[in-house]
């Protein structure tokens, strides 16, 4: 009776799927912003992932391979000076010494969508953002 029970355990094991525990983003397309708001860019595009405060602890980093940057930090383990351009870099063209895998997306061009396909609106966007990183930055 024990060794049918058993059976029936490892048979009904390999019938039923698998539970996947592993945390899913969702992806959604981009909405328009404000050009001139550099923090509600940041709220709509960053902060799933680098979170609301720029700790890299957003609703969304659990399922990166790669923990988002702490972007508090940033001045600070570049001896005392925002990297603005490393920043502005990486936003733009997602250079991978600037946030360490491609998990983050090269937003260059995902903002050209929100920005009627205007260079200058896309280049004042991220400086905007940009701006608004560096205000974050730990004191």
């Amino acid at each position: 009776m024990r060794i049918a029970s058993l059976l029936t355990l490892f048979l009904a094991s390999l019938l039923l799927p698998a539970q996947d525990t592993t945390t899913k983003v969702k992806t959604v397309g981009v909405t328009p912003t404000s050009v001139a708001s550099g923090k509600e860019m940041f709220h709509a595009y960053c902060a799933s992932c680098h979170g609301i405060d720029g700790k890299g602890n957003g609703p969304a980093a659990s399922a990166l391979k790669n923990k988002p940057t702490d972007l508090t930090l940033l001045a600070k383990t570049s001896a005392g000076k925002f990297p603005s351009m490393r920043v502005m870099n990486s936003i733009k063209d997602g250079t991978q010494a600037g946030h360490g895998s491609k998990d983050m997306p090269v937003w260059g061009p995902i903002l050209s969508t929100v920005s009627s396909d205007s260079q200058a609106i896309v280049n004042q966007r991220i400086a905007n953002l940009v701006g608004f990183i560096e205000s974050m930055q730990a004191k």
